[in-house]
């Protein structure tokens, strides 16, 4: 008998089928939790921001009107930059909303970017207390 140095095309096809059953048991248990780990990434941010804004605050002694003072402004006393690095965008490749009120309010609109939503196309919402 001659030994055969490759696999038969049945034994290629039953390892396929076996593996794309394995696939399906595992990627959604794997990928579900890339979404909630963006919601956490957002959280994340938005501390990093609120943590620049407050020093802003301490600085000029209000909160400033939008995001991008963090970064420059023309305040009195502004002793910044407050973020080491440009605004980040949220997971989902959206600029933050950033309400200056009392307390200002930091939010991203989570997957779908409109506001409103439920699950993962909730709001993400930082309230400053």
């Amino acid at each position: 008998m001659k030994k055969k140095p490759f696999f038969t095309l049945i034994e290629l096809l039953i390892v396929l089928i076996i593996l794309g059953l394995l696939a399906s048991l595992v990627a959604p248990r794997l990928f579900g939790h890339v979404d909630t780990s963006k919601i956490k990434t957002a959280q994340l941010q938005m501390e990093l921001i609120s943590t620049g804004l407050d020093a802003f605050r301490l600085d000029t002694g209000s909160y400033p009107a939008s995001l991008d003072e963090l970064r420059s402004s023309k305040a009195n006393n502004w002793q910044g930059p407050y973020l080491s690095k440009k605004i980040p965008m949220d997971p989902w490749g959206n600029s933050y909303v950033y309400r200056n009120e009392k307390p200002y309010v930091l939010m991203s609109y989570g997957k779908d970017g409109s506001p409103g939503g439920e699950d993962l196309d909730a709001d993400v919402i930082y309230e400053n207390e």
